[in-house]
């Protein structure tokens, strides 16, 4: 984590008008007036009160606005970005967030009966009352949905050969269904994409954990009859290796950092925001403004907090409306709109075409009634325990 450079001007040493030698006290009001300028200044705890102080920033580029940024990289571009992102990049796909008031995901968990709303993600509850998770997994389950332009803009950037990784916090598997290759993404809260049993270990895929859970069963090991979980992260469970291997080297000679459509509340997932150097600029596309100095004394605001609107910033840039608005805007800045459009659409008309062709594979394999009025493939009504 490197230290944001700032460089103020020498002030002449003065002396205090109660004083007439080296060994008298310090005046009371100048103490006070130290420690005010201490709070102010080093804790950014309101303004300075010495108005003859001027701070100077040296940075990264010379306009630190959207469109400046824009201009730089069409001018002189980026070599080595990496991505972080959260719900909000979703959203305009349907799938909800987690924390809007009223439209979240923890606001609309009443109809569960959950001791609180996070308890759907707890391992410990998953356990004793799993059916819950799964009725909302039906409601999320990928497939259902198709990647935002949001998404393809990140798959642009490694079509481009400027993406180094892709950090997400969403479980939707949107990230995959643009095509990005897997080993450029990290799933730093898991996916459907794969599944274990919680017992024995024991691995099934998406198609079979799709299709338990479509048929409102609740998924069982085959093996040894456990719950088969998907590999999501729950509260009490650890982060996937590749989230703790990898920052060392994806954020080495890091020259941008976007940040899309996450509230920076959760950890340690926020905490990518700190590790690039004190030369890579970070841009926030957000709907909310997001990673700014805590009131928490222990927190350094110059070197972990997103700076964008502070007088001391260095390299923090800011589109503060939707994530795809932002990405469509500096992708006109860039030159890029075309290239994002034709993706979007050619990979979408793919989607569309393997969608269609899953419908009519499922309609394929639907248990047909025979004369007596049996349907046949049905499993036994006690398995349907959703």
């Amino acid at each position: 984590m490197g230290d944001v450079e700032v460089k103020k001007e020498e002030q002449p040493t003065t002396t205090s008008n109660s004083s007439s030698s080296d060994d008298d006290e310090e005046a009371p009001d100048d103490t006070m007036d130290k420690v005010r300028r201490f709070f102010a200044n080093t804790l950014h705890l309101g303004g300075s009160t010495d108005t003859k102080e001027e701070v100077k920033v040296e940075k990264i580029i010379p306009d630190l606005s959207f469109d400046g940024f824009a201009e730089h990289w069409r001018v002189h571009g980026f070599r080595k970005i990496v991505t972080m992102v959260g719900a909000g990049i979703s959203t305009s796909a349907g799938i909800p967030d987690f924390r809007s008031p009223g439209s979240g995901l923890y606001s609309n968990l009443k109809k569960y009966a959950l001791p609180h709303p996070t308890a759907i993600f707890d391992l410990d509850y998953f356990e004793k009352n799993p059916a819950p998770f799964f009725a909302l997994a039906k409601e999320l389950y990928p497939g259902s949905f198709i990647p935002t332009p949001a998404h393809y803009f990140i798959r642009l950037l490694n079509d481009k050969g400027l993406l180094q990784r892709h950090y997400t916090q969403n479980i939707d598997t949107l990230d995959r269904l643009t095509g990005l290759p897997e080993d450029k993404i990290i799933e730093a809260h898991g996916s459907f994409h794969t599944n274990h049993c919680i017992k024995c270990r024991k691995e099934y895929d998406m198609d079979w954990m799709k299709a338990e859970i479509f048929a409102d069963r609740l998924p069982k090991c085959q093996k040894c009859k456990g719950v088969v979980k998907p590999d999501i992260v729950f509260f009490g469970e650890n982060l996937p290796k590749r989230f703790y291997s990898s920052p060392d080297e994806d954020f080495e000679d890091c020259d941008l950092l976007i940040i899309m459509g996450t509230s920076l509340e959760v950890q340690p997932f926020a905490s990518l925001v700190w590790r690039p150097g004190p030369r890579c600029i970070r841009l926030l596309i957000n709907r909310d403004a997001v990673g700014q100095a805590s009131s928490a004394l222990f927190m350094d605001p110059n070197t972990r907090s997103l700076l964008f609107d502070k007088p001391n910033n260095t390299r923090d840039v800011a589109f503060l409306g939707d994530c795809d608005a932002g990405v469509m805007a500096l992708a006109k800045a860039l030159g890029w709109d075309k290239d994002l459009e034709q993706l979007i659409t050619s990979e979408r008309r793919k989607l569309s075409g393997s969608q269609k062709s899953e419908e009519l594979q499922q309609d394929k394999e639907k248990p047909q009634s025979n004369p007596d009025g049996v349907t046949s493939g049905n499993r036994d009504k006690k398995d349907a325990s959703l």
